[in-house]
C-alpha cells in the first residue's frame, strides 16, 4: 500500500545524518512553537478571566509561574492534541523543501534541480492555509459538542483532510507546479485524505506529535512520487 510504504520509507531515513539533523531541528522548533502558542493561549484566558485560573484536576494555573509549573505543562500536553495541528502546518511549510530534497537525494536520484518558491508566495500560501485550518477547527467545536462520542473521529477526519491537502500540495508543487499539484490532488483525493489521517492520528498523542511534521513531510514526498509515477 502506497501510504504505509511511504511512511516506512520516511521512518527508515531517520538514521541518515542529513535527515536526522532536520528532524532534530524540526522537533526543537515544534516544541518551541507549541510552547509559544500555549503561552499565548494561556495569556488570552487570563486576560479575560483573571490572573489565576482554576482548571479541573490540575488546579490553579497562574501566568508566568504557572506557565512553567508541572500542572501547566501537563495541561499543555493535553491541549497539544489541538494546538499541534496549526503548529504542524507551520513547521511543515518551513521544512518541507529541505526534507523533500533529502528524501529525493536518497531515493529518487537523477531528478532535475527544483526552482525555489518565492518567499512572498510561500508565506502567502502558509498564512492562507493556517487561516483555513484555524477557522475550520473552531467551527468543528460545534460538531464536537453535538456529537461528543465521535469528536475524536471528526477531529482526525477533518484535520486529516486539511493536512493531507497541504502536505501533498507542498510536496507536489516543487516538481509539477501549482496546477499540476491541484490535478494530482483531485485524482487521488481518497489516498491523500487517508494519508493525512495517518498524520492526524499521532498528532493527538502528546510527545509523539513532535515528530510528525517532519516525518509527514517525508512521507508525502514519497506519496507524491508514487502517485506521479503512475
Amino acid at each position: 500500500m502506497i501510504i504505509i510504504n511511504s511512511f516506512l520509507l520516511a521512518l527508515g531515513q531517520i538514521g541518515d545524518p542529513r535527515f536526522r539533523k532536520v528532524l532534530l531541528l524540526g522537533v526543537g522548533l515544534t516544541f518551541a512553537l507549541l510552547v509559544g502558542v500555549y503561552a499565548g493561549f494561556l495569556w488570552l484566558i487570563q486576560t479575560f478571566i483573571g490572573p489565576e485560573v482554576t482548571l479541573p484536576v490540575l488546579g490553579e494555573v497562574t501566568w508566568v509561574g504557572g506557565l512553567l509549573s508541572v500542572s501547566s505543562l501537563l495541561f499543555m500536553m493535553v491541549l497539544s492534541v489541538f494546538l499541534m495541528v496549526p503548529v504542524a502546518s507551520a513547521i511543515t511549510s518551513m521544512f518541507l523543501d529541505e526534507v523533500a530534497q533529502a528524501v529525493e537525494d536518497r531515493h529518487y536520484r537523477g531528478l532535475p534541480p527544483v526552482a525555489p518558491v518565492p518567499f512572498g508566495e510561500a508565506l502567502k500560501d502558509t498564512v492562507n492555509f493556517l487561516g483555513v485550518l484555524i477557522v475550520a477547527n473552531l467551527l468543528a467545536f460545534v460538531l464536537y459538542v453535538f456529537f461528543a462520542p465521535f469528536a475524536l473521529f471528526i477531529f482526525w477526519g477533518l484535520n486529516g483532510f486539511l493536512l493531507g491537502r497541504e502536505y501533498f500540495t507542498l510536496a507536489a508543487m516543487r516538481r509539477v507546479g501549482r496546477d499540476g499539484a491541484r490535478r494530482l490532488r483531485s485524482q487521488h483525493l481518497i489516498t491523500i485524505w487517508a494519508a493525512g489521517v495517518l498524520m492526524a492520528v499521532p498528532l493527538s498523542v502528546p510527545l509523539v506529535n513532535l515528530l510528525i511534521p517532519i516525518l509527514g513531510a517525508a512521507t508525502f514526498t514519497h506519496i507524491f512520487h508514487a502517485l506521479h509515477g503512475r
